[in-house]
């Protein structure tokens, strides 16, 4: 019910402990459709990641630092959606679709923390590549275990330093215009429509931090495939050139579709004021990609479908030694 306070354009101190999540348009049969469209895509996301770390884990022939990462891509897949489809598709079937002023920072915090931890992860995955491809030889001392663990254990520090700076600035700003976020979870560009106060720090911040995250490891990205085609190109053994087109090509695919939705999103002056493009495009980095990730490493890694064939086998030969 309304509140003398919403009536007259500015929201009370009680009101701001809560925000409504708009979502999308329609009435209860699209917000239906809606429901069970999220949950199909969240379904699959689940059951590709899971099955991406059981498969890595159990088999000891992905024991290798390019499917460590593999593995930590889909853990990070996993969550991301995690936290944003779950509260998403409650709010599709709630009349109210509140969620807590404290609800709202937690889920824009872990938000932020994978979606930058992932963008980093996709760099790292590509370094991998570059120092397996080009320097052989130093590459198993390169990539040790050690190092590995280090580089994603930086990863997740980079995305936390740059979550926990996005939202202590965010949450700070006075939101008394109105609580309606127009958006289906809390995020940065519809949180910062709702405030009465000055947001030129938080675009700048946002347009300069997200910019120079997606721009550098963009660059990283680009000069380690650049350095990767040139020994591509010197190689004399066409299997060879076949094998390795195939593995990178997997990787270049997830990072063309994450660094381009988030570019769009995030890198881009428009992106604060177009609303309605953005749900669509969060939607892809959110729930679509996370769901693709696993299918297009599989579909295209000879190596990961293997695994699954011995995984099955093993799986069989158990199940037939227990009747």
């Amino acid at each position: 019910m309304a509140t003398p306070a919403h009536r007259n354009g500015s929201l009370s101190a009680m009101s701001l402990r809560v925000f409504v999540l708009v979502g999308f348009g329609g009435g209860a049969e699209t917000q239906a459709l809606l429901f069970a469209v999220f949950l199909a895509l969240y379904m699959v996301t689940v059951l590709g990641n899971l099955t991406m770390i059981v498969v890595i884990t159990l088999d000891a022939h992905l024991h290798s630092p390019m499917y460590f990462f593999l593995k930590n891509l889909s853990f990070v897949d996993l969550c991301l959606s995690s936290v944003i489809a779950p509260k998403a598709m409650a709010i599709f079937l709630s009349s109210s679709k509140v969620i807590s002023f404290e609800g709202c920072a937690t889920q824009f915090f872990f938000f932020s923390l994978l979606a930058t931890t992932e963008t980093f992860l996709l760099a790292v995955m590509a370094y991998d590549r570059f120092m397996a491809i080009c320097s052989p030889l130093r590459y198993p001392v390169t990539m040790c275990p050690m190092n590995c663990a280090c580089l994603v254990l930086g990863t997740f520090c980079v995305g936390c330093l740059n979550s926990i700076v996005q939202t202590s600035l965010t949450f700070q700003l006075p939101f008394c215009s109105s609580n309606r976020i127009d958006y289906f979870y809390c995020d940065v560009p519809p949180l910062l429509q709702l405030a009465c106060g000055s947001t030129a720090l938080n675009e700048l911040l946002l347009f300069g931090l997200c910019g120079f995250i997606i721009v550098s490891t963009t660059l990283a990205v680009l000069v380690s495939y650049g350095y990767i085609t040139v020994t591509i190109l010197r190689m004399h053994s066409g299997s060879g050139r076949h094998k390795v087109f195939s593995t990178c090509g997997s990787h270049l695919t997830a990072v063309s579709l994450f660094y381009g939705t988030l570019f769009v999103m995030y890198a881009q002056p428009g992106a604060v004021t177009s609303m309605e493009q953005g749900k669509v495009v969060s939607v892809f980095y959110t729930l679509i990609i996370p769901m693709l990730n696993p299918l297009i490493y599989s579909l295209r890694n000879k190596d990961v479908k293997d695994a699954l064939r011995r995984l099955g086998r093993r799986h069989n030969l158990m199940r037939e030694g227990g009747q």
